[in-house]
């Protein structure tokens, strides 16, 4: 769905983004996380144009994003930001229109897909459609943020640090909401953060920048056990790494056959999970059960540790 062909940007005597290439699948959840500087956030705003590259490309569906004017694109791609920037002005289902409006949609049209986001969110549109941003939790407002970014059904979502002004209890929940839109709509994401945690729970991929360079790309569960670049490595965390890497495995994926006599563990379940299960209850193994309630296998703490050591 997008490709980024040997992007670069300079503000002076700097470069920003240094001949970035990556590609993002349809449907696909992409995450860019780096430290401040490191140029993750330019990099997605050349996506939609709002920051013009100085060599490269981008393509979305096979299109160069240059063939077309910037307003045009932008009206056809997502774009969420940190602290969810509604008009403050507009009700939230006004806010959310939009888009739709600026494309000349019909009332008609656009209700019943007002109805449809509100739902998704779980915001009623009876309570939620004719409040203002100030009525609203600062988790509702990026919610209906989010929504407003998809309202005119995008293929493309760009998100810069949507969750970064959320209390962490409050921003876990959203990332949780975020996963089962982007799940229900098929939207391709691509999510900017500093947040390494954050990255891992809702990337496909994830992409580590430093100083402009893209240092490496590619699966969560890769980045823990074979980073491409020492700093790769600092950032994944040698301390959190195993945790972090039993947080990417389900029970059901190293489930084995038989059946031991210990605690019911559900395969849908995180390795992680199942070992804080399995300690809790002193036994040594446990049933992996699926979601119909039949044993999958056994799961032992043997192979959860020896799973969670970087090949």
């Amino acid at each position: 769905m997008i490709k980024v062909e040997n992007l670069r940007k300079r503000y002076g005597a700097s470069t920003v983004v240094d001949d970035v290439t990556m590609t993002v699948e349809r449907g696909r959840f992409a995450v860019i996380v780096g430290t401040s500087g490191s140029g993750k956030s330019t990099l997605l705003r050349m996506i939609n144009r709002l920051v013009e590259p100085d060599a490269g490309r981008v393509l979305i569906d096979g299109k160069d994003t240059r063939d077309e004017p910037a307003h045009l694109l932008r009206r056809r791609i997502g774009y969420a930001i940190q602290g969810h920037g509604l008009f403050p002005h507009r009700t939230v289902a006004e806010n959310i229109a939009t888009v739709p409006h600026l494309l000349g949609w019909s009332e008609a049209r656009i209700r019943p897909r007002i109805e449809e986001l509100l739902h998704a969110f779980q915001l009623d549109p009876a309570g939620y459609a004719h409040k203002f941003p100030h009525q609203l939790s600062g988790g509702q407002q990026q919610r209906v943020g989010v929504a407003r970014a998809l309202a005119a059904e995008p293929a493309v979502l760009l998100m810069d640090e949507p969750f970064g002004a959320l209390d962490p209890i409050i921003r876990g929940k959203a990332q949780d909401d975020l996963l089962a839109i982007q799940r229900r709509f098929g939207t391709t994401i691509v999510l900017v953060t500093h947040d390494m945690d954050e990255a891992f729970r809702l990337g496909d991929r994830v992409a580590v920048m430093s100083h402009g360079r893209m240092l490496q790309y590619d699966r969560p569960a890769a980045l823990l056990t074979r980073p491409a670049d020492p700093l790769v490595a600092r950032m994944t965390g040698i301390a959190d790494r195993a945790l972090r890497l039993l947080s990417l495995t389900g029970a059901g994926e190293l489930a084995t056959p038989g059946a031991a006599d210990g605690p019911e563990i559900p395969a849908a379940a995180s390795l992680r999970d199942a070992l804080s299960e399995l300690l809790w209850r002193g036994a040594s193994a446990g049933r992996v059960m699926r979601e119909d309630g039949t044993v999958q296998g056994q799961l032992t703490i043997a192979a959860i540790i020896a799973h969670g050591k970087p090949a």
